[in-house]
């Protein structure tokens, strides 16, 4: 509308209008900078805040794992499983029955040995009676023999030693077959010993001969007896059984692990420790841990072990100076009390006071 057609009040009323809405223009620009200026306070403090609780000394976790004390249960009987009493996850006591193995080889030499026992006690009864046919054919008999078994002993020598120059079988086992070879060769030349004299007629020290070559052959007895009482392996501590390794009707040889059982009642935990870090876990201190399998279990565990991993666990420093190399250490701890479901291989956590929270 023109302001020539408007009368006077209008035309105030008009302009009190304009710079009404003037003002309130200006009022909604200082409204967005005072609110833009608040955000901009609040986004500087916030920042100031994250900065100061990241500087700030927190918790550093130091992650450990549980684990026990194993045996391992193995046998002197090389032979076939027959049989498995237990199987894994079962809790057993000292004395248990656990597996059965059978040895038809075993059980062949012990036959023979009660065979060569029964021909050298024969001897020592009939040396008194003087050399007969009789006698030169028993010598002889028991000679052969002593040589048959010294053929077999020194082709397992052979073997073992070609399986430990492969590297498949371990020294000790060599060492054993050497010896059983070095027995059955002295076995050989007490019989033919034996037998020359039936040849060359009786001696003042045939009954002592006799009596030795009897008291040899009683001692193979026992020593093949020896193997077969592990014919059936028992558990030698309570625990539970972790891992069994061959299946039923499986080879095993002498000494080779049958199964593995896990004393859950000897537990501890190891942590991987640098060495500026040790303060916090001196020996004999207990410390509190969190075992997060446990619904974050709060328990207590006492240091008994500390020791040096070697120079492949040393943290290099990234500084040329300020820094050292540090060696890494392990600690061991036991807890202080039982702690129920507690298994090998759950983390354990310990939370170290004054450090960066990691």
């Amino acid at each position: 509308m023109s302001t020539e057609n408007m009368t006077p009040e209008e035309v105030l009323e008009q302009k009190a209008q304009k710079l009404a809405d003037q003002k309130t223009v200006v009022k909604k620009k200082e409204r967005l900078l005072l609110l833009a200026l608040a955000i901009f306070v609040l986004v500087i403090a916030g920042v100031a805040v994250a900065g100061i609780l990241a500087l700030t000394p927190g918790e550093e976790t130091i992650q450990g794992q549980a684990d026990c004390e194993t045996t391992r249960v193995s046998g002197k009987l090389p032979g076939r499983v027959v049989k498995f009493y237990v199987q894994e996850g079962d809790y057993v006591h000292k004395g248990d029955k656990l597996v059965s193995i059978y040895s038809s080889t075993v059980d062949a030499k012990l036959s023979q040995a009660r065979s060569m026992q029964g021909v050298a006690a024969s001897q020592s009864q009939k040396v008194d009676r003087g050399t007969r046919e009789e006698l030169k054919n028993s010598a002889y008999n028991v000679w052969q023999q002593a040589k048959a078994a010294e053929e077999i002993a020194q082709k397992t020598y052979q073997r073992m030693q070609s399986l430990y120059a492969q590297g498949v079988v371990t020294e000790q086992k060599r060492d054993e077959a050497k010896a059983a070879y070095d027995a059955a060769t002295a076995q050989v030349q007490a019989a033919k010993s034996q037998y020359d004299m039936a040849v060359n007629g009786a001696q003042r020290e045939d009954k002592t001969a006799a009596n030795s070559m009897e008291a040899a052959a009683r001692a193979q007895v026992r020593e093949v007896e020896s193997l077969l009482e592990d014919q059936v392996l028992v558990a030698p501590c309570d625990g539970e059984v972790s891992e069994i390794y061959p299946h039923e009707g499986e080879l095993v040889a002498m000494g080779t692990p049958i199964m593995t059982i896990s004393r859950l009642y000897d537990m501890w935990v190891s942590f991987s420790v640098r060495e500026d870090k040790l303060k916090d876990m001196p020996m004999n201190k207990e410390v509190s841990v969190t075992i997060p399998a446990l619904g974050n279990k709060q328990t207590k565990l006492q240091v008994y072990y500390i020791h040096d991993m070697g120079s492949y666990a040393v943290w290099q420093a990234t500084k040329a100076t300020g820094e050292y190399d540090s060696k890494t250490f392990e600690v061991k701890a036991r807890p202080v009390e039982l702690i129920e479901g507690l298994r090998p291989g759950m983390s354990v956590l310990f939370n170290k006071p004054g450090g960066k929270k990691k």
